[in-house]
C-alpha cells in the first residue's frame, strides 16, 4: 500500500517549536527545527518517494539562532532537506550557498546514497574557492528521513556490565558477519547479520561482554577512494550523528539496528560505539559541501583565528568540529543522549578523543565537553572510553583524561609486543602494563580499570599478523605501499607471511597464545580484535581503511581452533579470579595494600624478590607477579609468570601450588600441583593458585 504523502504546506505557529532539533513526529505531525546563528534564512525542502522536490517552505520563526516551523500531516517516511540562506564571504568564514541541498544534522533516518559530482562543491571545481557554484546540488544528494521513534523494547535496557568484569571485542559490522557460514547470505554485512544466533554464540563462547563496534553513523564514501576503486571501509568519515550507515542496513528502517542491539542486550552483550565527534566528512575549505558547512560554517567547525578562510584542523582531516561552540557541543551531547536513550547502547569509544577537549589554551581535562559529560545524567552512567589522541600540538594524552573515562592504552600494545618478541629490557615495562600501567593512571582517584589494554585493534597488524611479518605489505591501498606506520614491533618468525613450516607456524601459535594470556591476566579492562581469537589475518596490510574486501573481512573458513579454545580458557579464567586479575583499585606492595586493594610482590626465577639489580638485568625474559588478597602474605594467593625466553628453571614462592593455566598446553586449562623448582615453558604466560 503505498504511503500517505498527504500534509499541510501551511506552518501550524502554534505548535512550532524550538526546543527540541531535528525533524520530530509527535503522531500528528512534525517539528523541524535547524540551527544556524548567521543564516538569514532556512527553507525546508520536501521530496516525494521518487526523489521529486515537491515543496520549498521557509521556516516561518527563529529565536537564538534556531530555525524551525511545524507542519501538521508530516509523518514517518517523509524525506527532506535544506537550503540555506546567508552571505557568501569565504574570507570571514560564512559559506552559504542555497543552490546546495543540505542533510539536517539530526536527521535519524536517511534515503538514497551520495553521487559524487561537481555540484555538490559550493564552489567551481578546479576555480577559486571564493567563488560561488550556483549548480544543483540535490540530484546527487542523500535525503534525510522523518523517523518513526515507536519501537517495542519489551523492557530492555542498558546492561551496564561492571568494569572488572569487561571483555571487548572490537569489531566491524560487515566485516564480522560478510563471510560467516552461519548467517544467511541475504543479511550478511548489516546489523540484522549481527544479531544472527551464530554470531552471538561465538562471543558468548569466547567470554565477550561487551561488542565494540566501528563507526556506524551516517557517513560518505571518499571520491577520490572511489575513483581508485576503494571505498572507506572504517567509516571514519561521518556526516551525521544519529542516522545510522545506510550501507549496513538490509532496508532504511532504524528499527533493525535496535532489533539487534534487542538480541545482543537479551544474550548480555553490551553494545559500545565508536563515535567521530572531531570532525567531519566535509574536509577542509576545498571540500564538498554536504550539511554542516553550508548550515553554518563559522559555528559548527574551528576556523583560524587569523584566516577564518581555512579550518583549524588538529584531526589529519581538513576540519576540525567545533565542539566548544555551545550549539555543537549540544548537538554532540544529544546526540549521545539519543543513541543511549532512544537505542539503547552501553557507551561509546570517542574517536581522536583530545580534539574534544581542545580549548583555546590547548588540551583541558577540565573542559566544557568532558563536564559536559561528567554532570550529564544520562551519559556519565554510561562506558566512556577515551582515544587519547590527535595530531595536534601537545594531543597525545594517555592518562590524562578525566574519570569516569577510561583510556585506550597504546603503551600496553607497544610494550607487550616488544616483550614477547624477545626486545631486551622489557620486563620492567611489562611488569607497569599487567597492572595496569599505574604511572599514566593511578591519579586523581582514578580507578584500576581506567586502562582499556589491548595488543591489536583495527588500526594496525592484526595479532597474527605481527608474528607472520616483520615489513607492512599495503601495496593494494594504492599508495605505493607509503601509506600505514612502519612502528610495528612485529616478528615474522623465520618467514615473511604464510608459510609451509609446520615449526614456524606451531612457534607462531605457541607466541599468540602467550600474548593473549598475559592480556587477559592483565589489571585493567582487556580489550581484543575480532578475530584475532582465532588467529585471523590481513596479509600483512596495517592500515585496511580502504579494503572492504575479503583482505578486510574475518576469514571464519579456517579458524585455528588451538588459539581459539586457549582464549575462551582466559577469558573463564579472568572470571573466575576477577578479583585479583580485574581489582577495582590499584595493586601495593604488601605493606601498602588496603582491605579493597590486591598485594604485588615481583618474583625472580630463582625464587627471590626482585631487587634493583634483577630490573637492570637487560637479558631478562621472565618475571612473575604474586598476588594477594589485601597485602596479607597468609592470604590465598595467586603467581603469574611470564616467560617470553626459552624453557626456564622457575622456584616458586614456598608452599605447594595448582598450575591452572600454561598457554604453551593445549588444552591450556590444566591442574597440576606443584612445588619447589620447576620448568616454565619457552614463550608462555603461566598462572598459579595457592595449594
Amino acid at each position: 500500500m503505498p504511503r500517505d504523502t498527504s500534509f499541510s504546506t501551511t506552518f501550524d505557529l502554534s505548535n512550532s517549536r524550538p526546543n527540541v532539533l531535528g525533524a520530530r513526529f509527535d503522531g500528528e505531525g512534525t517539528n523541524f527545527a535547524l540551527f544556524s546563528d548567521n543564516a538569514e534564512r532556512v527553507d525546508l525542502c520536501l521530496f516525494d518517494d521518487e526523489g521529486n522536490e515537491v515543496q520549498q517552505l521557509e521556516l516561518p520563526r527563529m529565536e537564538g539562532g534556531i530555525w524551525f516551523g511545524y507542519l501538521p500531516g508530516v509523518k514517518p517516511g517523509q524525506a527532506y532537506g535544506y537550503r540555506v540562506h546567508g552571505p557568501w564571504k569565504p574570507e570571514e568564514g560564512h559559506r552559504f550557498n542555497p543552490h546546495k541541498l543540505l542533510l539536517d544534522p539530526y536527521a535519524m533516518e536517511m534515503r538514497g546514497y551520495l553521487n559524487w559530482d561537481d555540484a555538490l562543491f559550493s564552489y567551481p571545481i578546479g576555480g577559486s574557492d571564493l567563488e560561488m557554484d550556483t549548480r544543483d546540488s540535490a540530484p546527487f544528494m542523500p535525503r534525510a528521513v522523518v523517523a518513526d521513534p515507536n519501537f517495542d523494547w519489551d523492557a530492555d535496557r542498558i546492561l551496564q556490565h561492571d568494569w572488572p568484569d569487561t571483555v571487548i571485542y572490537e569489531a566491524h559490522v560487515k566485516g564480522l558477519t560478510q563471510q560467516h557460514p552461519g548467517v544467511p547470505e541475504e543479511l550478511r554485512g548489516t546489523f540484522a547479520g549481527l544479531g544472527t544466533d551464530p554470531v552471538i554464540e561465538h562471543l558468548l563462547k569466547m567470554g565477550i561482554t561487551t561488542l565494540e563496534l566501528l563507526p556506524l553513523h551516517a557517513m560518505v564514501q571518499d571520491r577520490h577512494l572511489i575513483e581508485k576503486g576503494l571505498s572507506n571501509y572504517w567509516g571514519y568519515n561521518t556526516i551525521g550523528f544519529f542516522a545510522p550507515n545506510r550501507m549496513y542496513l538490509s532496508g532504511e528502517k532504524v528499527s533493525e539496528v535496535k532489533e539487534t542491539i534487542k538480541k545482543l542486550h537479551k544474550a548480555g552483550i553490551e553494545v559500545i560505539l565508536d563515535v567521530v565527534y572531531n570532525h567531519t566528512a566535509e574536509g577542509n575549505h576545498m571540500g564538498p559541501t554536504f550539511s554542516f558547512r553550508g548550515i553554518d560554517n563559522a559555528s559548527y567547525y574551528a576556523l583560524s583565528p587569523e584566516n577564518p578562510r581555512y579550518g583549524y584542523d588538529v584531526t589529519g582531516t581538513g576540519n576540525t568540529l567545533n565542539v566548544a561552540h555551545p550549539m555543537v557541543l549540544r548537538m554532540v551531547m544529544d546526540s549521545l543522549r539519543y543513541w543511549v536513550e532512544a537505542m539503547h547502547v552501553d557507551g561509546f569509544r570517542f574517536d581522536l578523543a583530545s580534539t574534544l577537549g581542545r580549548e583555546p589554551d590547548g588540551f583541558e581535562r577540565e573542559g566544557a565537553f568532558f563536564n559536559a559529560m561528567r554532570q550529564d545524567p544520562v551519559l556519565s552512567r554510561v562506558k566512556l572510553i577515551a582515544e587519547p589522541w590527535d595530531v595536534g600540538e601537545n594531543g597525545y594524552q594517555v592518562g590524562g583524561f578525566p574519570w569516569p573515562f577510561r583510556e585506550w592504552n597504546d603503551k600496553f600494545r607497544d610494550d607487550t609486543r616488544a616483550f614477547w618478541r624477545r626486545d631486551t629490557s622489557q620486563s620492567p615495562k611489562l611488569s607497569q602494563r599487567v597492572l595496569g600501567s599505574p604511572v599514566q593512571f593511578d591519579h586523581s582517584s582514578r580507578p584500576a580499570t581506567s586502562s582499556i589494554n589491548f595488543l591489536a585493534a583495527h588500526d594496525g597488524f592484526t595479532l597474527w599478523d605481527t608474528v607472520s611479518y616483520n615489513e607492512k605489505h599495503n601495496e593494494e591501498n594504492g599508495e605505493g605501499n607509503q601509506d600505514g606506520h612502519d612502528h610495528n614491533i612485529s616478528d615474522n618468525m623465520g618467514a615473511e607471511g604464510d608459510t609451509a613450516n609446520k615449526a614456524i607456524e606451531d612457534h607462531r601459535v605457541r607466541r599468540v597464545k602467550a600474548m593473549l594470556g598475559s592480556l587477559m591476566m592483565s589489571h585493567g579492562v582487556p580489550m581484543v580484535l575480532a578475530g584475532d581469537e582465532f588467529g585471523n589475518s590481513q596479509d600483512g596490510n596495517n592500515n585496511a581503511y580502504c579494503q572492504d574486501s575479503e583482505l578486510s573481512w574475518i576469514d571464519w573458513s579456517n579458524p585455528d581452533h588451538e588459539i581459539a579454545q586457549a582464549f575462551a580458557a582466559f577469558s573463564e579464567i579472568r572470571r573466575e579470579y576477577a578479583d585479583w586479575l580485574a581489582p577495582v583499585k590499584f595493586s601495593r606492595a604488601p605493606e601498602y595494600a588496603e582491605a579493597l586493594s590486591v598485594g604485588t610482590e615481583w618474583r625472580h626465577a630463582e625464587g627471590r624478590v626482585m631487587t634493583d639489580e634483577d630490573w637492570n638485568d637487560n637479558e631478562s625474559e621472565i618475571v612473575a607477579l604474586k598476588l594477594t588478597k589485601g597485602g596479607d602474605p597468609a592470604a590465598p594467593a595467586l603467581l603469574t609468570i611470564y616467560n617470553a625466553g626459552d624453557d626456564t628453571d622457575f622456584t616458586l614462592p614456598e608452599g605447594r601450588w595448582i598450575r591452572i593455566l600454561d598457554s604453551g598446553a593445549d588444552p591450556v586449562r590444566v591442574e597440576q600441583e606443584c612445588e619447589g623448582t620447576i620448568t616454565i615453558g619457552y614463550q608462555t604466560t603461566n598462572l598459579f593458585r595457592s595449594a
